[in-house]
């Protein structure tokens, strides 16, 4: 084993319980959930962890079902989403830039993600 300090146990306590959300999880987290509470994490805290999961999980969603739409050559419904890098208003080309590049939105709450 390495001598490398490890991860305090909130801390993967809060990457689990982001993983978990934002793949699905059938556990959904609450194990980690019940944790995180236990060691006194602010619940503020935790919700920021909970919302940066979800936008992720639904940014990522957004784009395998833009990336499925192109190549079925599907229409586009129109995106009320504005100042997002996976709004449907976008060329193709202009979505292939975007991909090249970080995107990183904020979530509702203006929570940076990245």
């Amino acid at each position: 084993m390495s001598n490398d300090p490890q991860l305090h146990s909130s801390i993967v306590a809060l990457i689990s319980l982001a993983s978990g959300i934002a793949a699905k999880h059938p556990a959904m987290g609450m194990c980690q959930l019940e944790r995180l509470r236990g060691m006194g994490i602010p619940e503020s805290q935790i919700n920021a962890a909970v919302e940066i999961a979800r936008h992720i999980r639904d940014e990522a969603a957004e784009k395998i079902d833009a990336a499925f739409d192109e190549k079925a050559e599907l229409s586009k419904p129109v995106s009320t989403e504005e100042n997002s890098c996976c709004s449907s208003t976008k060329t193709s080309q202009e979505e292939s830039v975007v991909a090249e590049e970080s995107c990183c939105t904020s979530t509702p709450s203006g929570q940076a993600c990245c």
